[in-house]
């Protein structure tokens, strides 16, 4: 089992990933913490969320038999400066998240975990796998921090004392018993940074976000107005929100660049305001081509574009 494992390890990082660890399966412990949350509403409009909540409780309810869950991470940080120096510039142009900047993770980590579970199955006859890349409902933080990838930071990100929250998280579930990894301890200590720099305070307490205030909700799974009140706090983000990791200690001090595939794409590194209100919708489908922006439709879109030039012009930059 021991050797099998640190074959897959070593496998896993030929592959190109940053972390790789394991977890024996079994109930997600943060299954109930999860059912709160759902039933405070704080996942406002994500109903898939409430669908899911059941799949989410136990992987081996995804894949019959599962042992073992095996976790991966790839780090998408850049050495571009943070959000709020950029925006400060009062130069008419708007933030668009930096998981969206490159190449989109979910195809690009999906074939290599894919790769993989085919690797597994070879050395090891029978075997039963599956991947997960976002879509599918596993509660990837916490299998991350029990794989010992990290802990679960107050800003409710997997934070690796290495690479800081700026992770891509991959899962690959299989029939195959593997030696398990310790889990990380938690080195947030004292710090509220990321609390306190959010700027819709979505936060009502360390490891609870109300996606119903979060930057990233409204720009991205939001179907309807922004409320008024949050607004001004959108500043000039369009398409997700950094700063709750930006702020952070450990993802300022992170490697940055490590792969050429999360580098910026020039149209989508702080573009201008008025080209992107040029765009019509097939203009806005080529603008976000190849990126992790599939999940926002035209017309919110354009929503948040209304929101962000009524903030630039009340600061006068529009």
């Amino acid at each position: 089992m021991d050797d099998l494992s640190t074959g897959l390890k070593q496998r896993a990082l030929a592959e190109g990933f940053d972390l790789v660890g394991v977890a024996a399966a079994g109930a997600a412990r943060t299954a109930p913490a999860l059912r709160r949350w759902l039933d405070a509403g704080r996942h406002g409009g994500m109903a898939w969320m409430e669908r899911s909540a059941g799949l989410r409780a136990d992987p081996r309810l995804l894949l019959p038999g599962c042992r073992s869950v095996v976790v991966v991470a790839m780090s998408y940080r850049t050495s571009q400066p943070p959000s709020l120096a950029c925006l400060d510039r009062h130069d008419g142009r708007v933030w668009v998240s930096r998981y969206a900047w490159g190449r989109d993770y979910h195809h690009l980590l999906r074939r290599r975990l894919v790769r993989l579970g085919r690797w597994l199955e070879a050395e090891q006859p029978g075997a039963g796998w599956r991947v997960c890349v976002d879509t599918t409902p596993v509660l990837e933080r916490e299998w991350a921090a029990r794989a010992g990838l990290g802990w679960i930071g107050k800003n409710t990100s997997l934070l690796n004392r290495r690479l800081g929250s700026e992770l891509f998280l991959g899962v690959l579930l299989t029939t195959v018993e593997l030696a398990p990894d310790a889990p990380a301890s938690d080195h947030c200590g004292r710090c509220t940074a990321c609390l306190d720099a959010c700027p819709t305070a979505a936060f009502p307490e360390p490891r609870v976000l109300d996606a119903r205030r979060c930057i990233a909700y409204l720009t991205i799974e939001l179907r309807g107005p922004v409320p008024e009140e949050l607004r001004p706090a959108m500043g000039a983000m369009v398409a997700g929100c950094d700063i709750c990791q930006e702020v952070c200690p450990w993802t300022r001090r992170a490697p940055a660049d490590l792969h050429d595939q999360f580098a910026p794409a020039p149209h989508r590194l702080r573009p201008l305001l008025a080209d992107l209100d040029g765009l019509d919708e097939e203009g806005f489908r080529r603008w976000r081509q190849g990126s992790a922006l599939g999940r926002i439709p035209y017309s919110q879109f354009r929503r948040s574009l209304a929101v962000v030039r009524a903030n630039l012009e009340r600061r006068g930059q529009g």
